[in-house]
């Protein structure tokens, strides 16, 4: 992090220079924050904010039909971007990846003209990816991000364009719930965090009606054993799977818990992280009716009035079904709800257009993310190495470096 902002004069923010992220920036977010939730961001749907709740509540609403809510899980390649638009209130989850430039223009083709609620699950650069895009071209009302101190780029730049705008900031923890309209948000995770940018992704129970969404960002099997543990509400009909449909997370005894009967992904087609994995998959195939991906399906929606719901996939059916891609755009599945980059194992062979950290040359490793010449000629005096985790030996390359590495899904470590 290059820089912080320090304070606001009349009305815009002035930067000063810093060497990392301090906390005078969370102190002025926590202030946004605030103010957000006081009404200065200016009129829209009130973001009622609970206390954190101990006791489990029943799955669920009242049951009774109402105005028709739709969530769009974006095609947004090897990223994440998720809408929700329902009667009032307008929420993005996430914002896709730093090396495109298309969740703007979904959202404006939808019709989007506010934000009332964008939540970054987590600091990685394809979920907050294009969070400045979209707070620079959308009025949003409030923030939500896990409060993780990362020093990418990106980040930076998320973070920059929060405090450019108006929008109100928090920092939610599990047991939180917020009601937008006929909508409840139930914040399931973190409790705390633990420095493990993944599974401390912000989880949230999404309620409308008798019909319930699930959401985990990246969380992994230590998060989702979490989740369980702490005993709030689990239980969703829908399923958005964690870690774009990765073995490392939609564990049994997750699955057991939320019993979805639609889960969907998110995953760039032929991506280099082989998302989703097979085990994953199977593991959903087990108790959910339906899996949906947008690799295979493009951007899927779900629409619902609180009572039934409709699955209308952009192209083709179920993932694992037979299907006629000719019939892209209609409904692959109508369900009635009544509240009830390739990651190899160390050792393994890179998968095709991965480099390999151990043999490539020089000038083939400076087409990983954050590495140069210098960076370069460095790991190439170090290797070989067990695994690309070990490039965090490497002078220059710290954590968040490694971790945007990790993000990219081109760095592989073949013996």
């Amino acid at each position: 992090m290059t820089r912080y902002f320090a304070r606001r004069a009349s009305g815009r923010w002035s930067a000063c220079p810093a060497v990392a992220m301090g906390a005078v920036v969370w102190l002025v977010l926590l202030a946004l924050g605030l103010a957000g939730l006081a009404g200065v961001v200016g009129p829209g749907p009130v973001l009622a904010v609970a206390a954190p709740v101990e006791t489990a509540a029943p799955a669920g609403g009242s049951g009774a039909a109402g105005p028709e809510l739709v969530v769009h899980f974006l095609d947004v390649g090897q990223g994440d971007a998720t809408l929700l638009q329902g009667p009032g209130f307008t929420i993005l989850i996430d914002a896709g990846r730093h090396d495109r430039a298309d969740v703007v223009p979904h959202l404006e083709a939808i019709g989007v003209e506010t934000i009332d609620l964008f939540i970054g699950t987590h600091p990685h650069s394809d979920h907050i990816g294009q969070c400045a895009a979209v707070l620079r071209r959308f009025p949003v009302r409030e923030v939500w991000l896990t409060g993780h101190e990362h020093t990418t780029l990106t980040y930076e730049r998320c973070l920059d364009a929060i405090l450019d705008s108006e929008a109100g900031y928090r920092e939610p923890r599990a047991g939180e719930t917020v009601t937008l309209g006929g909508a409840r948000l139930e914040v399931v995770h973190p409790a705390q965090l633990t420095g493990d940018l993944n599974n401390d992704s912000i989880a949230v129970r999404f309620v409308y009606g008798d019909v319930v969404i699930l959401f985990t960002g990246d969380a992994e099997a230590g998060a989702e054993t979490a989740m369980v543990e702490r005993g709030l509400p689990l239980q969703a009909d829908i399923l958005h799977m964690g870690h774009h449909g990765s073995r490392t997370s939609s564990t049994e005894g997750f699955l057991a818990v939320v019993g979805p009967r639609v889960a969907i992904y998110s995953a760039g087609r032929d991506n280099s992280y082989g998302h989703p994995h097979q085990e994953a998959l199977a593991r959903v195939a087990a108790v959910a009716a339906f899996v949906y991906g947008t690799d295979v399906n493009g951007t899927v929606r779900v629409q619902t009035d609180g009572s039934t719901y409709q699955v209308v996939p952009e192209r083709g059916g179920p993932v694992g079904a037979t299907s006629d891609l000719s019939d892209a755009g209609e409904p692959a599945a109508t369900e009635t709800g009544t509240g009830s980059p390739s990651e190899p194992a160390l050792g393994a062979a890179c998968m095709p257009g991965q480099i390999d950290i151990n043999t490539a040359s020089a000038q083939e490793l400076t087409g990983l993310i954050h590495v140069g010449p210098v960076l370069a000629e460095r790991i190439v005096a170090l290797r070989p190495f067990a695994s690309v985790a070990d490039l965090v030996q490497v002078p220059g390359i710290g954590a968040s470096r490694l971790a945007d590495i990790e993000a990219q899904g081109m760095a592989c470590a073949a013996p």
